[in-house]
């Protein structure tokens, strides 16, 4: 057996049961859960992922509302403007593809905020076609077992796409099958910290642990530190704005955190990403402020 048929049987009766994989989901569906998985854990992502469907189940149902409703169901996912992507993409489906999420890599990828995985995991796990879909995670499968390497490099390279697309069957639906089971064993079994190599499909033939399972050279990457960065103040001026009925003059957002400049530096971030609005002396999320009266922070 070649390591994809034996990924796939592993993933036959060791799949989580997550809802955006249910045989109903629809392109829409997978897209959301692809956009809301990045950098952030299953555990949080699957009750946020309900919610946004339930609210809105088509592109053209997010399209109808402002983005400043999109920044508000996205809650404390982290990373906002990924809700923000949403939204773009939704309206440019709309506009577009007339509310159908395309099948077709290409426009896929010519959507806003789409990029080489998220576009390649729609259309495989979407539209069940053959593309190789790398993620971190299929990165360290693949390091590991074939090549014999504790981990993969930092970021998504073209030789990763080549070495996956190498492991793939040639039959498109068990390609795509293949595609999830090296995502969900580097998820769940093959992890960065503690692999459990003993329940893993590869254990006879993983290069890596055939060689003792070797180090990595030089340090390792320590977890993102988030108390006291400017993202954790963005969260708390985001949270003041997403819980508002109406603008916020800029003495409540004061309130939020005491370092001035931090703060700030935080809002005039938000408002160059898009998220908030000027509204005079006050303050906004995108979307919120009549036309004509969004001013730049000055």
């Amino acid at each position: 057996m070649t390591l994809a048929d034996e990924a796939i049987a592993w993933y036959a009766t060791n799949a989580r049961d997550l809802p955006w994989r249910q045989p109903d989901t629809t392109p829409w569906g997978v897209l959301v859960s692809e956009v809301m998985l990045q950098q952030t854990p299953v555990v949080r992502v699957e009750p946020a992922w309900r919610s946004w469907m339930t609210r809105w189940p088509t592109p053209a149902a997010l399209a109808d509302d402002p983005p400043s409703e999109a920044i508000r169901m996205w809650g404390r996912l982290g990373y906002p403007r990924r809700a923000m992507r949403l939204h773009a993409c939704a309206v440019a489906i709309v506009e577009r593809h007339g509310g159908r999420v395309p099948s077709s890599l290409e426009e896929l990828l010519a959507l806003p905020g789409v990029g080489t995985y998220t576009g390649r995991a729609v259309a495989t796990f979407a539209y069940g076609q053959r593309h190789p879909v790398v993620d971190t995670n299929v990165r360290r499968v693949v390091s590991r077992a074939v090549e014999g390497k504790p981990d993969a490099g930092p970021a998504t390279t073209a030789a990763d796409l080549t070495a996956m697309e190498e492991l793939l069957p040639a039959d498109v639906p068990r390609a795509a099958k293949a595609s999830i089971a090296f995502m969900e064993l580097g998820a769940i079994v093959c992890t960065a910290r503690a692999p459990r190599c003993v329940d893993c499909p590869f254990h006879d033939v993983c290069a890596w642990r055939l060689r003792g399972e070797p180090l990595p050279e030089g340090p390792s990457r320590k977890p993102q530190r988030y108390a006291g960065t400017d993202r954790q103040v963005r969260g708390l001026l985001l949270e003041v704005l997403r819980h508002a009925t109406g603008p916020v003059p800029r003495q409540r957002l004061d309130l939020v955190w005491n370092d001035e400049v931090q703060r700030a530096r935080a809002l005039a971030g938000l408002v160059e990403d898009g998220l908030v609005e000027r509204l005079g002396g006050d303050f906004v999320l995108a979307g919120d402020s009549p036309r004509g009266e969004v001013q730049n922070l000055g």
